[in-house]
């Protein structure tokens, strides 16, 4: 398995307002809009995703992790035997995940795109 990117998420409570802000504070530009997440993006292709509530996991993920092979990703995970808060799921907008929680509290939303 291969990290493919790390994508810091922040909760925010009004999804336009921080897309605003943080696109004129930073010069980042809109990638991905799902309505409750959306993924900023600058040079280089650093992101920074904005979330009000997770659309099927139960609580907000503080990262996203992208794999290359998330099967993988899983076992290693329940191998570790960390709290696994969402199970593997096929999303409805093309993304195969899962969430957990680590011994420190972190949520850590691993996921690869399908297809």
């Amino acid at each position: 398995m291969t990290v493919e990117r790390i994508v810091p998420n922040l909760t925010v409570s009004d999804l336009s307002l921080a897309v605003r802000e943080h696109t004129t504070a930073l010069g980042l530009r809109v990638v991905m809009d799902h309505g409750w997440t959306i993924t900023l993006e600058g040079a280089g292709g650093r992101q920074l995703s904005l979330i009000t509530r997770d659309a099927t996991a139960p609580v907000n993920p503080d990262v996203s992790v992208f794999v290359d092979d998330i099967g993988a990703a899983y076992d290693a995970a329940t191998t570790a035997g960390v709290e696994i808060l969402h199970p593997l799921t096929d999303e409805d907008w093309g993304v195969t995940r899962f969430c957990y929680r680590d011994s420190s509290g972190n949520v850590v939303n691993v996921g690869a795109h399908s297809g």
